[in-house]
């Protein structure tokens, strides 16, 4: 899953960046509202975190813009503005969850999880495919009921495949959820991933379509 966190803040957005990403994110940081504009309008994200006082342009100003465009994407505002109007307005705006400074990072990443689990049209906060079984806020997963042992990325690879599952996902699909502008993948990395995650949890849980991509049958 990849977050577009807008906040022009540098040891706040620091803090954040490296919270996501320890909560198994691929996180790209913009400090401006112009460059969060450009990069939502060239690369795919699954949720953007949005400061409202961003220079440049403002927070509610790229927001209205992204809306405008009819993107759906998720939009968690995280911002000092603690009055009552200004959530108001940030809602009314088009933003799907409001959080005021300072922020903890396990809310943080619980509501991510929520807008996460809300875009996808899912309520139960499990993975569950066949036996496989995917507890995001945990970070666990089990298979027929044992605990299975993955690295951050064969996680995070899993949980994408799990989210799309019965969907074919390209591999520039698979990397674009994975790494961040600053994380750049080594070319046979993907690969490595779906080769250990088919030693740990079976080859058939894994389908390569040569030439289009990867999938997880849904049962």
């Amino acid at each position: 899953m990849r977050i577009l966190l807008a906040e022009d803040d540098p040891q706040l957005g620091d803090g954040l960046m490296v919270g996501l990403r320890q909560a198994g994110y691929a996180v790209d940081w913009v400090k401006d509202g112009v460059a969060a504009e450009l990069a939502l309008q060239s690369e795919p994200y699954d949720l953007l975190v949005l400061d409202l006082g961003l220079p440049r342009k403002e927070g509610l100003a790229v927001l209205a813009a992204l809306r405008a465009r009819g993107q759906a994407l998720p939009v968690l505002i995280l911002t000092a503005r603690d009055a009552v109007s200004d959530k108001v307005e940030g809602l009314d705006a088009g933003a799907d969850d409001y959080l005021v400074k300072p922020v903890d990072l396990e809310e943080l990443a619980a509501r991510v999880r929520a807008l996460l689990r809300r875009a996808a049209g899912r309520a139960a906060p499990l993975l569950s495919v066949g036996e496989l079984v995917l507890d995001p806020a945990a970070h666990r997963v089990t298979l027929a009921g044992e605990p299975i042992e993955l690295s951050a990325r064969e996680f995070a690879l899993l949980q994408t495949l799990m989210e799309h599952a019965g969907r074919v996902l390209t591999r520039a699909q698979l990397e674009a959820s994975l790494y961040g502008w600053q994380e750049e993948p080594e070319s046979n990395a993907l690969e490595v991933h779906i080769h250990h995650l088919r030693k740990k949890l079976g080859a058939e849980r894994i389908k390569t379509l040569r030439g289009v991509g990867y999938t997880m049958p849904k049962s």
